[in-house]
């Protein structure tokens, strides 16, 4: 490089150079992306202070021309139409200033989902079930996958690690199976292009994509989560990329890094598989969540933004017991983040491994996430969303019979082997459960105890980890929960 820019100083065009090398897009803007059709695509990167940049997409041949501010950054906004389904025609973008060229190749106009969390959202194609045949049949040309570098900032930054690649089978095979099953679902039912990024890492804490004046404005979450940090040693530390499971739980830093850098994107939604970092708490992760939600859709520029979540699938947690429900206790505070407007959860009670934190079968999550999406964002009202969800009870001499929310059985109950439901529990007022004998009568369920005449409550799937066979007609499985409202008792010591 010295030799070229002392050759062309011999010509006296060292300000060219000085110029060309000053071009530099924003690092999202790549060959291979996905940009979201219908919405405004902003084009953002580094010019000369003050020089003029124009932006040319081949489907806006004005283009747009925008000038850089006085350190160099610019930003321009260009509309990317909407498209008819079967479109993958292939767009160029040209951004140029003066002498200085940047064309974005092999780019499609489609839909734009960032899938985020922790080790079961990065959890990859390699490692799940049957993965040989499930890689090998990974050739969608029209999805596209963006994986975000790892990295860590203790301020807000502005690029980040990542290239866009076309899926196949080798570049799939170490991305998010979840992220890919969504993906590949979308893209087979709405026949347009699909985008999907994963930004995350295993064993994060929900705190860690925070913004910290969202932590800070809120005096539970201050109190929880930030302040501990701040008053420790950690926060006076260096902050470098490098990975450690203490790390990941800090507040803010990957929202710097990792999610931040991501805020020109417009995003059709978001889908986040975490929970198993924060799992002893209740309350304060239901209002962290949300926050965290609130706090992406500011920073995406969209109120409204659908977030979808995947709840913890059941596991022992290392203790051979089946009546302990500290798990489900935290599930239930997972339920709680969709009372936020635009929410909804993926239930995973029934596809999960007792005794594996990390279950290999992600394909119905995926879709799953998929259908959610199809039938709340893309208004495809026919397709199921979600399982049987409780509604109320009502006491039947020594049985409770157990009623769903209207819609919610689409063709009826069944279990698996076709016999009665499991992982019912009766109680009566003095708060003691015991299992329950129940029977399907119709969309309806009866639950009873020969050790309790006179019950008063019932649980069901409100353990560490059930994995049920429980489900509506369309295979989705009965969402846990319990009809009473008594206070979780205090864990074990021993």
């Amino acid at each position: 490089m010295k030799k070229i820019i002392l050759l062309w100083m011999g010509l006296g065009l060292v300000a060219n150079i000085c110029y060309a090398d000053g071009l530099q897009l924003g690092s999202g803007l790549q060959d291979n992306m996905v940009v979201q059709q219908n919405r405004p695509l902003t084009v953002w990167g580094r010019a000369g202070a003050g020089v003029t940049v124009q932006i040319r997409p081949d489907w806006m041949p004005d283009g747009v021309t925008v000038r850089a501010d006085g350190s160099g950054s610019f930003a321009g906004i260009v509309e990317v139409p909407a498209i008819r389904a079967g479109d993958y025609r292939p767009h160029n973008i040209e951004v140029t200033s003066g002498a200085s060229q940047e064309v974005l190749h092999n780019i499609l106009i489609g839909e734009v989902w960032l899938c985020s969390g922790q080790s079961n959202m990065q959890f990859s194609m390699k490692e799940v079930t049957d993965s040989t045949r499930e890689v090998s049949a990974a050739a969608h040309p029209h999805l596209r996958l963006l994986n975000v570098g790892l990295n860590f900032s203790a301020s807000p930054i502005d690029s980040f690690a990542g290239k866009w690649v076309e899926c196949n089978p080798a570049t799939a095979r170490d991305f998010s199976a979840v992220g890919y099953y969504f993906g590949k679902e979308l893209l087979e039912t709405l026949n347009v292009p699909v985008g999907v990024i994963f930004s995350g890492i295993g064993a994060s804490a929900a705190q860690a994509y925070v913004p910290q004046p969202k932590l800070m404005a809120d005096t539970q979450l201050n109190h929880i989560y930030l302040q501990p940090y701040l008053n420790s040693p950690r926060s006076k530390e260096a902050i470098n990329g490098g990975f450690s499971f203490e790390k990941v739980t800090r507040p803010f830093l990957l929202y710097n890094a990792i999610i931040y850098p991501l805020r020109h994107i417009s995003l059709r939604g978001i889908c986040w598989y975490q929970g198993e970092a924060n799992r002893k708490e209740r309350k304060s992760y239901t209002r962290l969540t949300q926050t965290l939600i609130q706090s992406w859709r500011d920073l995406f520029g969209d109120y409204d933004l659908p977030f979808y979540y995947v709840q913890v699938a059941p596991f022992f947690l290392d203790k051979e017991d089946p009546v302990l429900a500290d798990y489900a206790f935290f599930r239930e505070a997972q339920e709680k983040v969709s009372a936020l407007n635009n929410t909804a959860m993926i239930t995973t009670i029934d596809v999960g491994e007792a005794k594996n934190l990390h279950p290999h079968n992600k394909k119905p999550i995926g879709i799953r996430l998929a259908r959610t999406a199809l039938n709340r964002t893309y208004g495809r009202l026919d397709t199921v969303w979600r399982g049987p969800q409780y509604q109320h009870m009502e006491v039947e001499g020594e049985k409770i019979r157990l009623f769903f929310e209207p819609g919610t059985t689409s063709g009826g109950l069944a279990a698996d082997d076709g016999g009665n439901p499991t992982h019912f529990m009766i109680a009566g007022a003095d708060q003691q459960f015991y299992p329950a004998e129940a029977r399907i009568e119709g969309d309806q369920i009866l639950a009873w105890s020969e050790k309790v005449r006179r019950p008063v409550a019932v649980r069901y799937a409100f353990t560490n980890y059930p994995v049920t066979t429980l489900h509506n007609g369309a295979g989705w499985p009965v969402i846990p929960f319990r009809t009473d409202n008594w206070t979780e008792p205090a864990p074990k010591t021993n």
